[in-house]
């Protein structure tokens, strides 16, 4: 019995004490170091309009109207764009699943008034890896230039500066592609003609 407590009451000790290490201390100190280092990115990297949240910038949200700048195609079942849902399709190239839902892509862009002429980018019919993706390529952002305008009466070049002003380059200018931000992109938009 003796053994046995002089076993038990050093096990207990060590429980409480890297309890109190590695679930109150270390937490705390990587919480406040968040928040003082990097607020915005610990707290969601969170974007407001009108003093009222709208989004995050690392979320994509669902755009479909034809006035607005529209993302990648998200893949997250069952509502879009839900962040606790993460996840590609896995879908192949010659899944038939995967060809009607560029289909229907390519026919909403049409029905929006998208000049079908040149060929589409294939970030506007396709969904990331994530199925959450809040930025399209430039490309896919320039394709989308003349639809927009047109449904805003907005003149072209305007629209195209705006989209030029989200453009964010490579980071570090190495690293990924350069890319536009859907939301705050739009959010541009209503400030420029509302504002």
């Amino acid at each position: 019995m003796q053994a046995t407590s002089r076993l038990l009451r050093p096990m207990i000790v060590l429980f409480v004490v890297l309890t109190a290490i590695t679930g109150l201390a270390y937490p705390a100190v990587l919480t406040a170091f968040g928040q003082a280092v990097f607020h915005d990115q610990a707290n969601g990297s969170l974007i407001e309009a009108n003093g009222k949240v709208v989004g995050s910038k690392l979320i994509g949200q669902q755009f479909d109207a034809p006035q607005y700048f529209w993302g990648r195609l998200s893949a997250t079942s069952p509502m879009p764009y839900n962040a606790q849902g993460s996840g590609g399709s896995n879908l192949g190239p010659i899944n038939s699943a995967l060809t009607d839902e560029v289909k229907g892509r390519l026919d909403a862009l049409k029905a929006a008034g998208t000049d079908m002429s040149k060929p589409v980018p294939v970030d506007l019919v396709t969904s990331s890896g994530s199925g959450l993706d809040p930025e399209i390529s430039p490309a896919a952002a320039a394709y989308q230039i003349d639809r927009v305008a047109k449904a805003r009466k907005m003149n072209p070049s305007d629209v195209a500066a705006l989209v030029d002003r989200y453009t964010n380059g490579r980071q570090f200018g190495v690293l990924g592609e350069a890319r536009v931000n859907v939301l705050q992109l739009n959010l541009a938009l209503d400030a420029a003609q509302h504002g």
